[in-house]
């Protein structure tokens, strides 16, 4: 198993362009499970995963003023 955490991310910010991230991807084993994260996933990765999800804040305690704690946040 492969985690590219904010992946999506890095690639909205232009840290590297989508050709460059799926050359990459394209060399990876077909046993191996890759795990992409981040917002704004680009059409064309989504159009090439399996599986996509969308997590949605509903509630959260950042709203009543609650900081960002060490070892859970960060």
């Amino acid at each position: 198993m492969i985690i590219l955490d904010e992946a999506c991310i890095a690639l909205y910010y232009n840290l590297f362009t989508l050709e460059e991230f799926l050359d990459v991807v394209c060399l990876l084993k077909p046993q191996n499970e890759l795990i992409i994260t981040g917002r704004y996933a680009p059409g064309e990765l989504i159009s090439q995963a399996d599986l996509v999800t969308e997590m949605k804040e509903i509630k959260h305690y950042y709203a009543k003023g609650t900081e960002a704690r060490k070892g859970i946040e960060y």
